[in-house]
């Protein structure tokens, strides 16, 4: 089926709404993750990655996405057992190994032990996503508590610092960190300040970062999504932002997971060996500047 088809138009997406955290399984209008609309070329033969927030949403596109690579994967996740099952499900069905690993990133330790049982099991690691993520909506800045504030710059901010800093010991010449940034953190919104506090400082992070590790021939890149239909939005967000979910951009809707996996194939293959330190904007047009 044409891939147009396949993807729900903005008025087809109801104002659902689900307690966080919330399963990809509960949603009334699934995801597009099963990449039944992208063509592999063997792209990352013999690698394996670890992928944060790889039970669902992008990470989950995109564990599918490196096995039809060649790609073992690992996926790093928080709650949602039946999403992890179901993603590991999905890449073992492209022949390929996965391993679930239920960690908090914002514990150094745990990302220490993901990095460990990964090599361990996988033989060595090749590619770090780093896609976990939180958000809450307050649409008043006061309602922003100092445990958000703290949990939002912990998970998106220090998880992120923690993973690569277990990570890069054992990354050589040519392996690749691939971090989740997002449009919120060049625009801004004023309904997600503390979200975007934490983008913006992962794309800095990125650019800083891939500056220190270019003599090692690590690259460091950031995929910048706009809005995509994933868990997080009907679980964070008020139904009225729910209902027509998301029509700001020049596309005038919101991305499916699929549609964002490719880019991080990209950034994971030799296709970008001579792009470091970029932020890719996929945004359907949402445009920051």
């Amino acid at each position: 089926m044409d891939s147009t088809e396949r993807r729900p138009t903005p008025d087809e997406i109801s104002g659902q709404q689900l307690d966080y955290p919330a399963s990809q399984s509960d949603m009334k209008i699934q995801p597009d993750s099963d990449l039944s609309n992208y063509s592999p070329a063997n792209k990352l033969m013999g690698k394996v990655a670890i992928i944060t927030g790889g039970d669902s949403g992008i990470g989950r596109a995109v564990a599918i996405a490196y096995a039809m690579e060649g790609a073992d994967v690992a996926i790093v996740y928080l709650h949602s057992d039946g999403d992890a099952d179901k993603t590991r499900e999905l890449v073992e069905a492209e022949g390929r190994q996965c391993l679930t690993i239920k960690a908090d990133v914002r514990d150094p330790e745990a990302c220490r032990t993901v990095v460990e049982k990964t090599i361990a099991t996988l033989g060595h690691l090749s590619i770090l996503v780093n896609n976990a993520a939180y958000q809450m909506v307050q649409e008043t800045f006061e309602d922003i508590t100092e445990e958000q504030f703290r949990r939002t710059l912990e998970t998106n901010v220090f998880g992120y610092f923690y993973m690569i800093k277990a990570a890069v010991p054992h990354l050589n010449e040519n392996d690749t960190i691939i971090n989740t940034g997002s449009i919120v953190g060049k625009i801004g919104k004023p309904f997600l300040i503390d979200y975007a506090a934490s983008k913006g400082a992962i794309h800095s992070m990125t650019k800083a970062l891939a500056l220190n590790l270019a003599e090692r021939k690590i690259r460091v890149n950031a995929v910048v999504p706009g809005p995509v239909w994933t868990p997080n939005i009907p679980a964070t967000m008020p139904a009225k932002m729910v209902d027509g979910f998301d029509t700001d951009g020049a596309l005038n809707r919101a991305a499916q997971p699929e549609e964002l996996a490719p880019t991080y194939v990209y950034f994971a293959s030799q296709d970008s060996s001579f792009v470091t330190g970029a932020l890719l904007d996929v945004t359907g047009g949402q445009l920051s500047s």
